[in-house]
């Protein structure tokens, strides 16, 4: 018997002729089988459609998914259905449909994010440093504040959208973190800056494993990658934009008495306030619960729920196994910190970034010392996030071609090297446009982290085990924040060479350990294949039916790697 865990393992029969069937929550409701049994046209795809077995073809194994749905009281129980066929121009529609009303507004609410979190970067051109009586230490202390701030709510801030939904809890932090956004317009001591910097950690913490978890209840596996890697464009998009508003917003110092970095923060936090009050009417809790908050009808009919649930299902049966208003408790919670096979992708999470945040949180700052204006000094950060940018959504695309995740994500790294280790040689004297050059190819790196939160997600293989584990990731992550915000220092000015020697180490070690946890899934997957195939037909249905394993730690179950 196939693995039964893993839609990858379902034989494919050849597909049929198919036709296109009306997409739309006004298309007949209650035609199921029907449309797709009218097919006239040729529509062969392996990545959609209904075609040939799946994990459900088998009635015991199906009746047992049906039990597990039906006791975590799964909101999309009452559209599971094993029998349903679709073909793939209907379900490519359909994802066309979440792309476009998911994923963009997802993209904007993280935009809201990453606005009002490194305007800060953008702010000290304004000699914003200078007017609060603070150094270059006291700005890395207050980063530090903030990582610390922003690790310690990614976990709780992920229970609680757990409990609530990520639909109720993630408008209200938008808005929240924008207020206080707004009020740093009232800042004058360091004290002020640093109690700011705390607050906004606290109410920015949890939006991204929140967010993240909200995109898994509408997307497969396979399509989680390149979706996040559009998501994760907001960073490039948010620093070209954000450079470009702010070397014109920052020309307003001195009107009405005020600094420029003071309408920097009034203008951009009212904006994202908008967004966060448009989120609580724009986010759906599920693919089966469109209808609500202003939304009249609903997005879309019987049928089409029923396809874009029973996808999800096909694709992963634990998707179903909590509904998404349901909590995680303490001891689901204590599973997961034991869960040791996810913590070689945090640990890759800890190192994996740290290389290019010192360079990429000071770039401006550095062109400042360098001699250029502040307009310049902002308008020179915009060619290496372009480049970021489009280097993102290439190592996605690849990474998906080849479906492959450790090797293509240690690019990113191998990269970097060749341009740390260059900054660590260049003379002291060199020319202002070389060492620009050069911190301009560093911060063009490919960025790999829509890779590997899809990875850590497919992993997971639950929802509550993923619920936790992107909560835990990240906080890894910020973790590694936390090192690099504290790697350039005040006496290490202006060219960082001793900061440069430290990031020039960790990238080395960073590609180690990413072929090291490509090990560890091979061999483990290997040791699993080798149980699992001394089983008979009739041991695996009654492991599938009696087994206490759960999560990664069934038999039947693969990594990814």
């Amino acid at each position: 018997m196939a693995d039964i865990k893993s839609s990858q393992s379902a034989v494919e029969e050849p597909p049929i002729d198919s036709k296109d069937t009306k997409i739309g929550a006004n298309a007949d409701s209650s035609s199921n089988q029907s449309d797709y049994d009218a097919a006239t046209e040729q529509d062969i795809d392996g990545d959609y459609g209904s075609y040939g077995n799946h994990i459900f073809s088998d009635p015991k194994v199906a009746e047992y998914w049906r039990g597990v749905y039906e006791n975590a009281s799964y909101e999309g129980r009452h559209r599971f259905d094993p029998e349903i066929t679709w073909s793939a121009a209907e379900e490519k529609r359909l994802k066309r449909i979440i792309d476009w009303r998911v994923m963009t507004w997802a993209w904007i609410m993280f935009f809201a994010l990453d606005i009002n979190r490194r305007n800060i970067n953008r702010a000290i051109t304004d000699n914003m440093l200078t007017e609060l009586g603070m150094n270059t230490n006291d700005f890395n202390t207050g980063q530090t504040i903030f990582l610390v701030c922003f690790l310690s709510a990614e976990l709780p801030s992920g229970l609680i959208s757990k409990k609530l939904g990520p639909d109720v809890w993630i408008p209200f932090i938008i808005f929240a973190w924008s207020v206080v956004s707004l009020s740093q317009i009232g800042l004058t001591s360091r004290a002020g800056y640093f109690a700011v910097r705390a607050l906004l950690g606290f109410l920015m913490g949890g939006f991204i494993p929140d967010t993240v978890l909200y995109i898994t209840y509408w997307y497969k596996a396979k399509e989680l990658p390149i979706r996040l890697s559009w998501f994760w464009t907001v960073l490039s998009a948010c620093n070209v934009i954000g450079s470009l508003l702010a070397a014109g917003i920052l020309q307003m110092r001195g009107l009405a008495g005020w600094s420029g970095w003071k309408y920097l923060f009034l203008i951009e936090g009212g904006i994202t306030a908008l967004v966060g009050i448009a989120s609580w009417f724009l986010m759906p809790a599920s693919p089966s619960q469109t209808k609500g908050r202003f939304r009249k009808k609903p997005w879309f009919n019987e049928r089409e729920e029923k396809i874009l649930v029973n996808r999800l299902l096909r694709d992963d049966p634990s998707k179903g196994d909590m509904h998404n208003r349901q909590g995680v408790t303490p001891p689901l919670l204590w599973k997961c910190l034991k869960d040791f096979d996810l913590w070689p992708l945090y640990l890759i999470g800890l190192t994996a970034y740290i290389p290019p945040a010192p360079p990429q949180n000071y770039l401006a700052f550095i062109l400042r010392q360098m001699g250029f204006s502040t307009l310049h000094a902002n308008l020179l950060t915009i060619p290496s996030q372009f480049m970021f940018g489009v280097n993102l959504l290439i190592i996605s695309r690849i990474s998906e071609w080849l479906n492959e995740r450790s090797l293509v994500s240690m690019a990113s790294n191998i990269w970097m090297w060749p341009f740390l280790l260059a900054l660590v040689l260049l003379p002291s004297d060199a020319n202002g446009w070389v060492r620009y050059g050069l911190l301009t190819g560093l911060l063009s790196y490919p960025y790999c982290h829509a890779i590997l939160v899809a990875w850590n997600s497919r992993n997971s293989n639950s929802v509550r085990a993923r619920a936790v584990s992107a909560a835990l990731y990240n906080m890894f992550v910020q973790s590694g924040n936390i090192i690099a915000s504290n790697i350039y220092r005040e006496g290490d000015r202006p060219h960082y060479y001793t900061g440069n020697k430290i990031l020039l180490a960790i990238a080395s070690w960073n590609i180690v350990l990413f072929v090291l946890v490509k090990f560890w899934y091979v061999k483990r997957n290997e040791r699993r294949e080798a149980k699992w195939a001394e089983l008979t037909n009739d041991e695996r249905i009654d492991y599938i039916y009696n087994t206490k394993d759960e999560g990664t730690k069934r038999l039947d179950f693969r990594f990814v790697h």
